[in-house]
């Protein structure tokens, strides 16, 4: 039997960097697909429902994804699993751009959902075990923020591309960069708690029993519930931040140039979190930057002049992804190593049942003539249950070693 050939860590900086790259690029595909979204509904003579559906089945894959790869990183690495997150997130992609059909769309942003599904958890465990207890929620924050760099390059790309070039010129863009990450990823090192504490006689199911097994049971509830919160008012709102902007009587062009200012804000949300999470704690920055997406978006909702609109869109964007960055750096911090991966991709699979039904109620509720403002209403009442759970059900995990 030949022995593992041990690969040099690398540094905080460059891990960052490979992970956070393909962060980058993943975040450009989600991001495109809200401005895709618009265009088809207009290309194609999608109904609401349609609309509503293409975002959902992006997280019937992330939901799928998330359970499976998130399992598996605990079995065979966490390096394997994003290697292979990545390899079909980037093809599937690049392949919706051909599709002449809303069926072939579909199914192929099932198979991009599965990957990013399964990709992110398992990119923030590898993270949050390759750096020290008094950095690691920053770092992991970081990682977050690529997301913003992310979203911010597909509303560059949206707002020059899709009037001109159209949207799969647009997608094509989205998907290609992605194969250098894998590239990248080949000199990437493993998780050093992985390679030193994994387990191979422990079961899968072994793991997912341990998740919600006495000692584990309370984290886990919390997290569920955070995690669906989370995502379903992120995707219920965001998916359609283009289409609610044409709602409300801005031409496409225009709402594309909205959603762009209002994504800038993301970047300074992320910061802000990165700062205040070793400072201040995981769960204070969790409570007061999901308090202030709700807040926002119930301003955003109702809001009528467009200063209002661009002002609520922007504190939205800030405190939401904020909010992201502390997730992913609290979600790994509850478990130990060898149920790591499996706790958190099971958090985020249960998460993306609510990325499922949040696009889909947008949908549903405009096609039966429901107010925008009603409908985020929704949302905040959701964040405010999240934010209910934090309190009640979280313990701080600030600089805590993990197990």
């Amino acid at each position: 039997m030949t022995t593992v050939k041990q690969q040099k860590p690398l540094s905080k900086n460059k891990l960052l960097g490979i992970a956070g790259l393909a962060w980058m690029f993943d975040a450009m595909d989600v991001g495109i697909l809200s401005f895709v979204i618009a265009a088809l509904a207009v290309e194609w003579n999608l109904t609401p429902g349609e609309m509503g559906w293409i975002g959902s089945v992006n997280s019937i894959g992330m939901a799928v994804g998330a359970l499976v790869f998130g399992v598996f990183a605990d079995k065979v690495g966490r390096k394997k699993i994003f290697m292979i997150t990545l390899l079909m997130f980037s093809i599937a992609s690049g392949l919706s751009a051909l599709t002449t059909t809303l069926f072939a769309f579909l199914i192929l942003r099932f198979f991009v959902g599965m990957g990013l599904g399964g990709e992110l958890p398992v990119a923030s465990t590898l993270v949050s075990e390759s750096v020290e207890a008094k950095e690691r929620g920053r770092v992991v924050v970081l990682l977050e923020s690529f997301w913003a760099a992310g979203w911010l390059a597909s509303a560059l790309i949206a707002y020059f591309i899709i009037p001109d070039y159209g949207w799969r010129i647009a997608l094509l863009i989205t998907a290609l960069p992605a194969f250098y990450a894998i590239y990248l990823r080949i000199k990437l090192p493993d998780s050093p708690q992985y390679t030193t504490k994994k387990t191979e006689s422990r079961s899968i199911l072994q793991n997912i029993k341990e998740v919600w097994s006495k000692k584990y049971a309370k984290r886990t509830f919390m997290l569920w519930i955070v995690w669906f919160t989370v995502v379903f008012s992120y995707y219920g709102m965001f998916l359609w931040l283009p289409s609610v902007m044409v709602i409300k009587g801005f031409t496409l062009i225009k709402s594309f140039e909205y959603v762009l200012i209002m994504t800038l804000a993301q970047l300074p949300g992320y910061f802000s979190a990165a700062w205040l999470i070793e400072k201040a704690g995981r769960k204070f920055v969790l409570v007061t930057y999901l308090l202030g997406t709700a807040a926002s978006a119930f301003v955003f909702g109702s809001a009528e002049s467009t200063t209002l609109l661009l002002i609520s869109g922007m504190l939205l964007s800030f405190f939401n992804l904020g909010a992201w960055g502390a997730l992913y750096a609290y979600s790994p911090e509850q478990y130990p190593a060898v149920i790591r991966a499996t706790g958190s991709g099971m958090a985020a699979s249960v998460g993306r049942i609510g990325g499922i039904l949040g696009p889909l109620l947008v949908g549903s509720l405009v096609t039966a003539g429901y107010e925008i403002g009603w409908i985020f209403g929704i949302f905040c009442i959701a964040i405010v249950i999240g934010v209910l759970a934090v309190l009640l059900l979280g313990t701080e995990t600030k600089q805590v070693e993990l197990e």
